[in-house]
């Protein structure tokens, strides 16, 4: 590791290993992954555009999937450029800061991703379980809490993680075995003993994880009790069908989740794990809940045409 004190100040560089070394593989892979990081932000922040200029979807349903596609694009923008670059990096060099920065708006938008699902799993259980009650038990105003508590338990989440990272001294190496700065590779290289790091896991971690996880599955539960004993079958399945876009998205971000924080004997799961709930998921997540949702198509209409009318004026 390179160790530089310069007026009692100690800078520290990281080196992310990246995908692979074969120059040809390396110019397929920047080209698919910058074709999917365009892709991920045309689709989110084009998402969240629609939903403020139609007023049709200002409903508790759709603030949450603003918000989340407003995550996903933050999560794609901390972490693809920097592996883009370091495509065609020589050293594929990182500063400690950089590095520290890079996870705290990782750790932002997936902890905000756990709230905003368990929000939206909440939200549909009042809507088909409790129909009648819906404005008074999902109202605006507590949309608009529900939101705002999410960010501000985001922002204390990552900065909790990021500072017990800045107590960490590394001196083990330098090479970090992913494509960006993760928690667990990082507590690997640590010389630091990380026994208070992992405590803090363990302490705000688990029980965002746990509490999240519980709400989105008791609620689910509930739904799905809710429609079979529904007596009508169209009603089962406009139930199902609304339900469904939002609970395959939960199952894979969930699945990812834990085999991520699953025990293991080797890292070799890292790298294909963290594609997936990094780049992958912020991709899927516009056209899941998109594609099968015909008010959002609906709209999508309404602005092509609008656009389409003031072209030809």
């Amino acid at each position: 590791m390179r160790i530089e004190k310069t007026n009692h100040s100690l800078t520290i560089e990281f080196i992310l290993i990246g995908f692979t070394d074969h120059q040809d593989l390396k110019i397929l892979l920047f080209l698919v992954f910058s074709a999917i990081y365009l892709v991920t932000m045309v689709g989110n922040l084009g998402l969240v555009a629609l939903i403020y200029m139609e007023p049709r979807l200002h409903t508790p349903m759709y603030i949450f999937l603003a918000n989340l596609a407003l995550m996903d694009s933050c999560c794609s923008c901390a972490i693809t450029p920097k592996m883009l670059e370091n495509f065609f990096s020589v050293d594929r060099r990182i500063s400690l800061y950089e590095c520290m920065v890079q996870f705290y708006f990782l750790c932002y938008a997936e902890t905000a991703d756990c709230f905003l699902l368990a929000a939206m799993a909440y939200d549909r259980y009042v809507a088909i379980c409790n129909p009648l009650q819906y404005h008074s038990m999902m109202s605006k105003k507590l949309c608009l809490q529900m939101s705002i508590g999410t960010f501000i338990a985001s922002n204390l989440h990552s900065m909790i993680h990021t500072g017990g990272l800045l107590r960490l001294t590394f001196c083990k190496s330098n090479r970090i075995d992913h494509f960006f700065c993760d928690i667990l590779p990082l507590y690997r290289l640590s010389c630091t003993d990380t026994f208070i790091n992992e405590l803090m896991l363990y302490i705000f971690s688990m029980p965002i994880q746990l509490f999240t996880i519980t709400t989105v599955l008791v609620s689910y539960f509930c739904i799905l009790f809710t429609i079979f004993k529904m007596k009508s079958k169209d009603g089962r399945g406009k139930a199902l069908s609304t339900c469904a876009s939002h609970f395959f998205s939960v199952s894979i971000f969930y699945i990812c989740l834990l085999m991520y924080i699953g025990p293991s004997e080797d890292n070799n799961k890292d790298l294909p794990v963290g594609v997936f709930y990094t780049i992958i998921i912020p991709l899927l997540n516009p056209f899941i809940y998109s594609l099968r949702n015909t008010e959002v198509v609906n709209a999508v209409k309404k602005v092509m045409k609008t656009y389409s009318i003031l072209k030809n004026a």
